[in-house]
C-alpha cells in the first residue's frame, strides 16, 4: 500500500451470504473500519450491502502489504467472531481474499466513487440513494454529519462539488457500463 495512491477495497460474504444481518451489524462493521484502517487509510467512500462492502481509500503513509494484510484481516475476522458468538455459528463469514484495486487513473477514482454509492439503487434496496444508510452518499449529500469519510480530499482529487444539490446532481450520473464492469464483484 503505497501513499498518496486511491484504493477500491471491497469484499463480500462467502457464497455472497448476508454479511450484514441487521442495523447495529453495519454501525459495528464501520467502528472497525475506523478502529483497524484509518490509522493508514483516509476513507473518501463507502457503502455497506447485505452481503459485501466497498471502500475508496487513500493511502496515507507507505505500509508494508504484510501490515495492511494484518489490519484487513483483524478487521474481518474480529468482525465475524462477533457476528458468529451472536448467531451461534462458526467458520468465515467472508471470502478469503479481499480485492484491493490501485486507481491509477482520476476518471476511473471518480466512477468508482459514484459506483459505489449507487449500489444500493442497483441492487434495487431502494428506490433513492438517500434512502440508503450505510453509505457516505448521505454525508456529500448534506443530509448527514458523518465523520468516516475525509470529504475534502474527495473534493480535490475527484472534482466531487461541495455543494449538495450539485452532488446530488452529479451522482445521478449513468455509469458507462464498459466501465462498471471492472467494479463488480
Amino acid at each position: 500500500m503505497e501513499p498518496d495512491k486511491l484504493f477500491h477495497i471491497y469484499n463480500r460474504g462467502n457464497n455472497s451470504q448476508t454479511i450484514f444481518l441487521e442495523r447495529d451489524d453495519y454501525l459495528v462493521f464501520l467502528k472497525k473500519i475506523r478502529k483497524h484502517l484509518t490509522p493508514h487509510l483516509d476513507i473518501l467512500a463507502y457503502c455497506l450491502m447485505p452481503n459485501h462492502f466497498h471502500l475508496l481509500a487513500y493511502g496515507k503513509q507507505l505500509i508494508s502489504l504484510p501490515r495492511y494484510q494484518q489490519d484487513l484481516r483483524m478487521m474481518l475476522s474480529s468482525y465475524t467472531r462477533k457476528i458468529n458468538f451472536r448467531t451461534k455459528r462458526t467458520g468465515s463469514l467472508f471470502q478469503q481474499n479481499s480485492k484491493v484495486k490501485p486507481l491509477e487513473a482520476k476518471d476511473y477514482a471518480f466512477v468508482c466513487f459514484h459506483y459505489i454509492h449507487q449500489n444500493p439503487l442497483r441492487a434495487k434496496l431502494v428506490s433513492r440513494l438517500d434512502n440508503w444508510e450505510f453509505s457516505s452518499y448521505l454525508d456529500y449529500a448534506g443530509f448527514r454529519t458523518g465523520t468516516l469519510c475525509i470529504k475534502e480530499m474527495a473534493y480535490q482529487l475527484l472534482d466531487i462539488p461541495k455543494s449538495g444539490e450539485a452532488f446530488i446532481e452529479q451522482s445521478k450520473m449513468v455509469i458507462d457500463p464498459s466501465k462498471a464492469k471492472d467494479f463488480f464483484l
